[in-house]
């Protein structure tokens, strides 16, 4: 799971600064821009709950295969998409593919990891993701001197290539869950609601969508790409929008290969709120960059922030659904708010944009990200004291 994440990020990091570039290239408004990327949350969204029903009819390393190979078809057809209409149904259809591989990696990982180290698991998934992100917005950037097409063919083998990784490696895995599937216990949405860390999840899973998933693919590299034309900096501004996805997920990797593990020390809460804290100021202050180098520093800050986050995050998940236990709908739920963020947070904030400017698309943006932040200060702690002896012990 943790090469195929690899490959995943690499290619999807190809691709995140380009789409709203290459979206804009059919002469349309910033709103439609970020329409491109709300079509693929939107989708997310609408087929979240299917995605968690499969997972426990079919187990999730099936689901997760046929997910990643429809955004692989997604991403080469997008390749060759001839209107504006054509791009947005392509992207959408990327987006259900999206949220089966998504829903069916967290179930898989909260099912397997025992909760002593369930941080480092998370962790662990958590870098090859944003160490390939790093270097996938910097070989984007390299392959558009061969054209606006090769990056999506090239991220769209990279799932290929990743659905093979995962189908062959965890054979073993998938025939034992054939075998046991039916006899896991489930975790209903009813029940994970009951408990307040779930609910505050879920707010920092609407936060996160809207900044992380939604902003930042859609809003940042328009920003990067507009705002610093003719500053006479060391790239051009269409390079530095990749540059600076490039440095949100350096900060990120830093963190998360750093800190994350100290949640099964610490406890979930903590990083969860301090990084809520982080990313909301970095990204609020990111309309007031005046400078190239103002919006890598932030960028970079704001990539710090969101390490805290989202391992944290994905390990208060798996407390609340258990070692053992089928959780796909409960995650499949959170999938849901963190999509419904994501499809939110672009189309607003290119409202925002063209009607008031950067500053107040990114300044909401950061307000957002606090108020999750007060969500989890009034939640209870999800990982129990004998669970923080056993991981100190084991580490």
């Amino acid at each position: 799971m943790i090469v195929s994440a690899f490959i995943i990020a690499i290619g999807f990091g190809i691709v995140s600064p380009i789409l709203p570039q290459y979206a804009s290239d059919f002469g349309v408004s910033a709103m439609a821009v970020s329409a491109v990327v709300s079509a693929f949350g939107l989708f997310r969204l609408m087929f979240a709950p299917a995605s968690g029903k499969l997972t426990h009819m079919l187990g999730e390393t099936p689901v997760y295969v046929i997910g990643l190979l429809i955004v692989a078809a997604s991403m080469i057809a997008t390749a060759y998409a001839p209107t504006y209409e054509m791009l947005l149904a392509f992207r959408a259809v990327g987006g259900i593919g999206s949220t089966f591989f998504t829903v069916a990696a967290m179930t898989f990982l909260a099912r397997k990891s025992p909760p002593n180290i369930r941080g480092r698991v998370m962790g662990a998934y958590a870098s090859a993701f944003l160490i390939g992100n790093i270097a996938g917005p910097i070989l984007g950037a390299m392959l558009l001197v061969f054209g606006q097409r090769v990056p999506f063919l090239v991220y769209g083998g990279a799932l290929v290539v990743a659905a093979g990784v995962v189908f062959f490696m965890l054979r073993k895995s998938r025939l034992e869950d054939r075998k046991t599937k039916d006899e896991r216990e489930r975790a209903s949405v009813k029940e994970a609601w009951g408990h307040g860390s779930y609910r505050a999840a879920l707010a920092s899973g609407f936060a996160n969508g809207w900044a992380t998933f939604g902003l930042r693919n859609s809003v940042v590299p328009l920003f990067a790409a507009s705002a610093f034309v003719g500053t006479s900096w060391l790239i051009d501004s269409a390079q530095l929008a990749g540059v600076a996805l490039a440095c949100f997920a350096a900060g990120n990797v830093a963190i998360v290969l750093t800190l994350a593990k100290r949640s099964d020390e610490w406890g979930r809460r903590p990083p969860i709120i301090l990084g809520l804290l982080i990313a909301g100021a970095a990204t609020g202050a990111l309309g007031f960059s005046h400078q190239p180098w103002m919006l890598l520093v932030l960028s970079l800050i704001g990539g710090a922030g969101t390490g805290l986050i989202v391992p944290a995050q994905q390990a208060a998940l798996g407390d609340i659904v258990g070692e053992g236990r089928n959780g796909g709908t409960v995650i499949s739920t959170f999938q849901m708010v963190q999509d419904f963020g994501a499809i939110v947070g672009p189309l607003l904030a290119g409202l925002l944009v063209d009607q008031l400017g950067y500053q107040w698309a990114f300044g909401l943006t950061g307000l957002i990200l606090i108020l999750a932040a007060g969500a989890w200060a009034l939640a209870p702690e999800t990982l129990t004291g004998k669970e923080r002896i056993r991981s100190v012990s084991t580490a």
